[in-house]
């Protein structure tokens, strides 16, 4: 039986999570009744197009594909020399040439290929975050897909209604990995997931979806109460055996109550993760951090160098505040539990 605008057995959809899935997380979510998503970011068109005929194969169900609407920066950052130099006493802890030359993180927003690559595919849902793609590129998405976008704002989701999302992802400032944010850089107005959830549920008439802060049952149910119309969960399935997570970031995951806060230090843009050693030294967010996605680069060497125990200190431990709320489980139980507790109350 469909869930309404899903057309999935449950109102939930699993978070897209560049870095820490691949399609088999997505064939997983699908086949226990929710809707799998692909994060295509960090994905070539060839990579993107192999996932997906895994996906074809293994299932029949509604799949999401994911893609960033930043703008890309300079090839050379401004701030990349002063990035390198705040770094530098770490390049020198782990006897790393403070000048080796290395490659920015490749993070390619929405255009023309991907549009193309879209039409070729035909998903049954596209979701966006940054915001949306140019009005030509969107329109052609349409006609093909089901469009959902993330705001982390009530404009940004009246915005999003406006200019043609089906559906919009109220993103709560509980969630982990990176914000959506597009209309505005201040953080301070960021709002909490069951806050911002009833406002969009009274401000739009496009159906709204909670995501952020949602790893039980209790959450699950707490959404739809509020207006949501399905529910969108990341942390909860980096618990499951189908996650593509180092052994380090499910060790951190696995401690009872570690701290989070937003950070710009990996990626050049906020991003909700488990403090570490670099978030404690420079502070979470620090202004000389290179636009997004430059930061990764002059990271990259300092993991490779650290010892298996401090390679964490310099990676993206992605997590929501209600990580400690999670238990390992398969991506089958985590879908079908939520599921069924979100079905309660779906209105």
């Amino acid at each position: 039986m469909a869930s309404h605008f899903l057309k999935t057995e449950f109102p939930i959809i699993q978070a897209p999570m560049a870095g820490a899935q691949d399609i088999q997380l997505a064939i997983a979510v699908a086949k226990a009744g929710g809707l799998g998503s692909l994060p295509c970011a960090m994905l070539n068109p060839e990579q993107i197009r192999g996932e997906v005929a895994k996906f074809r194969a293994a299932t029949q169900k509604p799949l999401n594909l994911n893609f960033f609407c930043h703008q890309a920066p300079p090839a050379v950052s401004s701030k990349e020399a002063a990035w390198r130099k705040l770094l530098e006493p770490y390049y020198r802890e782990f006897k790393v040439d403070p000048n080796l030359k290395v490659n920015s993180p490749s993070r390619s927003p929405f255009d023309v290929t991907l549009c193309a690559l879209v039409e070729e595919l035909k998903p049954e849902v596209v979701s966006f975050h940054f915001g949306l793609p140019s009005e030509n590129l969107l329109a052609r998405v349409k006609k093909v897909a089901m469009v959902i976008a993330s705001a982390t704002t009530v404009a940004e989701g009246v915005w999003l209604e406006a200019h043609g999302c089906d559906a919009v992802i109220a993103q709560g400032l509980e969630a982990g990995g990176h914000r959506g944010n597009f209309l505005s850089d201040d953080l301070g107005i960021q709002m909490g997931t069951f806050s911002l959830v009833p406002l969009l549920a009274d401000a739009l008439k496009v159906p709204v979806i909670a995501s952020g802060g949602i790893s039980d049952e209790r959450g699950a149910k707490a959404a739809m109460i509020l207006g949501a119309k399905a529910i969108q969960v990341g942390t909860s399935y980096l618990f499951c055996p189908e996650a593509k997570i180092s052994a380090f970031h499910k060790e951190k995951l696995s401690e009872k109550y570690a701290p989070t806060a937003l950070t710009n230090l990996f990626s050049g843009r906020p991003a909700r993760g488990i403090v570490n050693r670099l978030m404690k030294d420079l502070g979470a967010m620090n202004s000389l951090v290179p636009e997004f996605p430059l930061a990764g680069g002059a990271l990259a060497p300092l993991k490779e160098a650290a010892g298996s125990s401090e390679k964490g200190d310099f990676s993206s431990l992605w997590a929501g505040q209600s990580a400690s709320l999670n238990k390992p489980r398969s991506a089958k139980e985590i879908t079908e539990a939520l599921g069924k507790s979100a079905l309660q109350f779906s209105n």
